[in-house]
């Protein structure tokens, strides 16, 4: 699918950009990356965190009209005595400035930045609109610059390159990604649209798994980390497996 023709923008009227180098977008937000931008964060010694969601082979959890993207950007794991499809994200864990930024707020990476960082300010997810207002960049970044979107069509060609790039890296790289975390001992997710389990991983053991998948295991049970009762009886009803309290060795992030 051409991604200029999957952009979702909250705006009528042409949307204008033009970067300042504020570097705000480099701090305080964690940057999803590919496995192989992954192994070279890791590899030099940056820290990495594990976002899990999913949803059910029946859709719970999942809108109607994400369904095509959302499963094929997932892969299917046993819970319980059904199937939940889950979709991971590995970020470079940045809760403060990016390891990455000289004095001067620069990047000092910027060759090899990775594909997300390219493609700010523009949003991966073709469901999730692009909303000025919700970015961290000053209103004058919006005030001047090339075009960037005309009515619903992303004008930069090579940006929907990159955006295409990255969805297909979605697609390509999750069956290695829960191969990983199967080596990690990382498998409860939460439902998407409900909230996502967050991971921390030794750095060490990451880079070694990152650099040994077996993406050709058997895949083991998933438990489903939901807070709501009557969700979690819904889910147990189903067949799914499921815990409502914590463990230490993750985080449960609600909405």
């Amino acid at each position: 699918m051409d991604a200029r023709h999957t952009v979702n923008t909250a705006q009528t009227r042409d949307i204008h950009f033009d970067c300042t180098g504020c570097g705000k977008c480099c701090t305080g937000h964690h940057v999803p990356l590919t496995l192989s931008e992954a192994r070279q964060w890791t590899g030099a010694g940056g820290q990495v965190i594990v976002l899990v969601e999913a949803f059910m082979a029946d859709g719970l959890g999942l809108p109607a009209d994400q369904r095509e993207h959302a499963l094929r950007r997932s892969w299917p794991v046993p819970c319980g005595s059904t199937e939940a499809h889950v979709a991971i994200t590995f970020a470079a864990f940045n809760p403060e400035r990016c390891r990455n930024l000289d004095a001067d707020d620069r990047c000092t990476i910027y060759e090899l930045r990775p594909l997300v960082c390219r493609i700010y300010p523009m949003e991966i997810n073709p469901h999730i609109p692009l909303r000025p207002d919700a970015k961290d960049c000053p209103a004058d970044a919006w005030q001047s610059g090339p075009v960037l979107i005309h009515g619903t069509q992303l004008v930069d060609h090579r940006l929907a390159q990159l955006i295409e790039q990255s969805r297909q890296a979605d697609r390509d790289d999750i069956r290695g990604k829960v191969a990983i975390c199967q080596a990690l001992g990382i498998d409860t997710s939460a439902l998407k649209g409900n909230g996502f389990t967050a991971y921390l991983p030794n750095t060490q053991a990451l880079d070694q798994a990152l650099r040994q998948v077996n993406a050709t295991a058997e895949i083991a049970a998933w438990t489903l980390h939901v807070v709501d009762p009557e969700l979690c009886e819904q889910l147990t009803a189903s067949g799914a497996q499921v815990r409502s309290e914590g463990a230490d060795y993750y985080s449960f992030i609600g909405f």
